[in-house]
């Protein structure tokens, strides 16, 4: 049986009645933002992910996310972080979209002893097929409708080759090993939880 997708209704009321926590800036924290874009498909809603190109400097290398990257000084806001960092990512400038709310801030860098308070702001598209041109940083774009985001046969657990002994929960978007984890993983599920969703199976 198919997983109910997710309605632009349903994803402007979740956002409207369920503001996120703003955590920064901190001071001596680095801060990020990053666009989780959503577009119309048929009854259901896609969200926008990238692939980071592999980098042996890169402890995320290969990773899937939301575009989005760390906060310059000449950014008004975290907002403003997202949709530079989109335009520079993949091409794809904002400017025009409907800003529809923010999840929770989440704090990052426990991999990597770094700590970051990274926002997350959502943008809806209507049913606008833009074409993206990924940078040197971004080595593929997917589109991932929410159906298939919140089918509990797309959840699988994860294991991060630097250490291979903990598992992580994840979701799987694509073939060739593509599945969403850590701080993305996060990310959705706190969206999923405004809109009253259980995501990827758990209970």
């Amino acid at each position: 049986m198919r997983t109910e997708g997710v309605s632009e209704a349903q994803l402007r009321q979740g956002l409207e009645q369920n503001p996120g926590q703003v955590i920064g800036p901190l001071s001596g924290v680095a801060s990020a933002a990053v666009a989780a874009i959503a577009r119309q498909s048929g009854d259901d809603t896609e969200l926008l992910f990238i692939e980071r190109a592999t980098k042996a400097s890169d402890p995320w290398s290969g990773q899937m996310a939301f575009p989005g990257g760390r906060t310059e000084p000449t950014d008004t806001d975290t907002a403003a972080t997202a949709e530079r960092e989109t335009r520079e990512e993949i091409g794809l400038d904002l400017a025009g979209a409907d800003r529809l709310g923010r999840i929770d801030d989440l704090e990052g860098g426990r991999a990597t002893n770094r700590r970051i308070i990274v926002s997350a702001h959502v943008y809806w598209l209507g049913d606008d097929d833009p074409t993206l041109t990924p940078n040197y940083e971004v080595a593929d774009t997917i589109w991932v409708p929410a159906s298939r985001l919140l089918d509990p046969h797309s959840y699988e657990d994860y294991r991060w080759p630097p250490v291979p002994d903990q598992v992580f929960p994840s979701v799987r978007v694509g073939d060739g090993g593509k599945v969403i984890w850590g701080l993305t993983f996060r990310m959705l599920e706190d969206l999923f939880e405004r809109l009253g969703r259980r995501f990827s199976g758990r209970t």
